[in-house]
């Protein structure tokens, strides 16, 4: 088995296929402020590998030994969800075996750190950490443990459930801002126009507070709805987004000290608590103004982000259109959309995660998931040894409960990893027993010579 640091460098040198490879090319255009000058070590999270063959495929490594130690009820779920296979397999995506190995380390890194949780602990989520810190474990650690905390301390599950944000039509109004359709690989796209931020006005129709935890809930939906719905699109994983800032007339004098505040908690939530979820940034129509504060705003931003990041001016249609087609395109960025009956594209979220197909499709996984949890649970309160969370988040069911089940069992790779995490904790429980039923046999022998000699004395 590999080494971590071993695995490190050839993750670095690796390449797969997946991703627009948009950063790897950029070109110099006219109307580009800002040259690349940082660059991405690790191709797009989406990067796909391919799948062993049928007859290349190992068998399961879960004796039979094993199979019977699980609840009757937890064999019957996976019954259920083998039935869609390959749905699963679409959603979850295939495993990169050398970053499968790290992120089975990190697991058990976190399992000694007293984390017995699932929630939160499926591949895709661990590996983003892992990702965020160049796949040094410590450093992910930390970051990872920071972030279990904020969720709780933050109230994320509860927010992402039951949230209202009544002001959402109107704050759309002085903060344009949203989701619309996918690129040209299929991830989504989000568009905020914030040259056209009426500060004043958002102010007086919610507070920072209300939009962050808005923002907080927006984050949740898109990775536990937008992403899962643009990859049954797309035929394919999806696990980041296309961004698109527009700045015109953005300047000095519109970073005032309620905006850099707003500013700086997104940014910190975005980095800290859902890194890699950004493919790609093209910041338009970025005037003079706007290039003497980017050189300040670049000073809190991660080089990884930054280089992820194209900065142009004006002439930006042709970049836009090589990533997104002009039909997921608004008008007002040189598409061919304009979502009248919507009063515009920005109001009208269009994307695959509103696609009444694809929504039944979601809905049906989130009902079986609903159940075969409550069956999880039901087992799991029996044996006095329940760890969930009631205000667990529904929708999230679409990548915790794969990554509890497809992940290994579709990958070849140990089913159950909660499960097998507490495998060498049990083993090293029963060596101590055996330990102590050797003592306890040694101990008997040496009482039974005692005895006998007492009786030889008595006589």
């Amino acid at each position: 088995m590999q080494k971590p640091k071993e695995l490190v460098k050839d993750l670095f040198t690796s390449s797969g296929s997946g991703g627009s490879g948009q950063l790897s090319r950029q070109r110099t255009k006219e109307g580009a402020y800002t040259k690349k000058k940082t660059k991405s070590f690790l191709p797009p999270i989406e990067t796909h590998w391919h799948l062993p063959s049928p007859e290349e495929k190992k068998g399961s490594n879960l004796s039979f030994k094993k199979m019977l130690s699980f609840p009757f009820k937890l064999q019957k779920s996976f019954n259920k969800i083998e039935r869609n296979q390959s749905t699963k397999m679409v959603l979850e995506g295939p495993h990169n075996p050398k970053e499968q190995e790290i992120v089975d380390k990190f697991r058990e890194l976190l399992f000694v750190e007293g984390q017995l949780q699932v929630k939160h602990f499926d591949y895709h989520t661990l590996l983003r950490f892992l990702r965020m810190r160049d796949f040094d474990l410590m450093k992910a650690k930390d970051m990872f443990l920071q972030y279990l905390k904020w969720r709780e301390e933050f109230h994320v599950d509860a927010i992402a459930k039951e949230f209202k944000f009544e002001e959402y039509t109107e704050v759309k109004k002085c903060y344009p801002h949203g989701f619309h359709g996918v690129d040209r690989y299929g991830r989504p796209v989000y568009i905020e126009r914030i040259g056209m931020v009426d500060l004043d006005t958002f102010l007086q129709v919610t507070s920072i507070e209300r939009f962050l935890k808005h923002h907080v809930s927006e984050q949740e939906k898109t990775l536990n709805w937008r992403y899962p719905a643009c990859s049954l699109a797309a035929k394919k994983h999806i696990a980041s987004t296309t961004s698109i800032l527009d700045v015109k007339d953005v300047g000095l004098s519109k970073f005032s000290k309620p905006a850099r505040y707003l500013f700086m908690e997104i940014q910190k939530i975005d980095s800290s608590y859902y890194p890699e979820t950004l493919h790609q940034l093209f910041i338009i129509n970025a005037g003079s103004a706007f290039r003497v504060l980017w050189k300040a705003i670049r000073a809190f931003l991660d080089p990884r982000t930054l280089a992820k990041i194209q900065v142009l001016g004006t002439d930006y249609t042709t970049s836009l259109i090589e990533v997104i087609d002009p039909s997921n395109l608004p008008t007002f960025l040189g598409g061919n959309c304009s979502c009248a009956e919507y009063g515009g594209c920005l109001f009208s979220e269009k994307g695959p995660w509103n696609d009444p197909q694809i929504k039944r499709m979601l809905q049906g996984m989130l009902q079986t998931e609903e159940d075969n949890e409550g069956e999880l649970m039901n087992s799991q309160s029996s044996q006095d040894s329940s760890d969930g969370d009631p205000e667990n988040v529904r929708i999230k069911i679409v990548y915790d409960v794969i990554s509890l089940t497809d992940e290994t069992k579709y990958n070849d790779q140990p089913l159950l990893h909660k499960l097998q995490e507490f495998e060498p904790v049990l083993e090293d429980t029963k060596a101590k027993i055996r330990s102590l039923e050797v003592a306890l046999a040694d101990t008997k022998s040496v009482l039974q010579g005692l005895s006998q000699h007492i009786e030889e004395l008595k006589r």
